[in-house]
């Protein structure tokens, strides 16, 4: 089958390109879709298998990270987007994407409430915009997107990254297996500065709803979509990069379809 899927562009995005390439590459028909289309109406979210929230500084970042492009789909186009993930399809939201889906409620999505904000993503705690590699830890989650990953090494570039939220969602994260990847060392262990580069709680750099379907991550996989884009690539011959995300997005979908 013809998986379709929708990568938003428009209004400071700027990571569309990159992630269209990406699922082209693992099978997928990817089309960039501006935003000014969905709210007129000329594209439909539900005319697609996977909706990508890609990268970038949507609308500048003004006020937060993400919470003007938020409250743009909470107004006008928050059913369709639920009534895509309810009906089987897939949603990802990528650094700024991610920023975008926590603060519309997508994620964390306990208990198929798709509407309250439970957790943010805020400012680093060094202050400062980071831009570098980091080593992360797949968990043994519920998510499509990262089955048979154990771990990878992808470039984080942010100035609100740090997951933050109650320990009481915290708890239900961990116990319904929903944290999906952590910042680790480069030995394997806790991270600390720069390995965790914004402080984010219990080193959390991705999550996802209770589905598996909507997952949202720090880490740009679609900046690692071959192994020329490490920048140690001549000496260290790394072949692992970040297309298994959108390789097993675009299997399930074959697959559940």
């Amino acid at each position: 089958m013809e998986v379709k899927a929708l990568i938003l562009a428009g209004y400071g995005i700027n990571c569309e390109n990159e992630t269209a390439y990406c699922f082209r590459k693992a099978g997928a028909q990817a089309e960039i879709v501006h935003l000014r289309d969905l709210l007129s109406m000329e594209r439909g979210l539900l005319d697609y298998h996977i909706l990508a929230f890609p990268g970038g500084f949507s609308f500048g970042d003004d006020i937060a990270s993400g919470k003007v492009l938020a409250n743009k789909f909470k107004v006008s186009l928050f059913d369709d987007l639920v009534e895509l993930v309810r009906s089987g399809g897939l949603v990802i939201g990528i650094c700024n994407g991610f920023q975008v889906l926590v603060k519309m409620g997508l994620l964390p999505g306990f208990h198929g409430d798709y509407g309250a904000q439970k957790v943010t993503l805020t400012f680093n705690d060094s202050g400062k915009f980071e831009d570098r590699w980091v080593h992360l830890r797949v968990e043994n989650s519920k998510c499509i997107f990262t089955k048979g990953i154990k771990r990878m090494y992808l470039p984080v570039r942010h100035a609100e990254g740090k997951f933050f939220t109650s320990q009481n969602v915290l708890e239900k994260l961990n116990k319904n297996h929903q944290v999906v990847m952590r910042y680790i060392s480069p030995e394997g262990g806790k991270a600390i500065y720069p390995w965790n580069p914004n402080g984010s709680l219990e080193d959390i750099a991705g999550i996802c709803d209770e589905t598996g379907r909507v997952f949202g991550l720090m880490p740009h996989p679609e900046a690692f979509n071959h192994y020329t884009n490490h920048p140690r690539w001549r000496r260290e011959k790394i072949r692992e990069s970040g297309m298994k995300i959108f390789e097993n997005a675009v299997k399930y979908i074959k697959e559940n379809f």
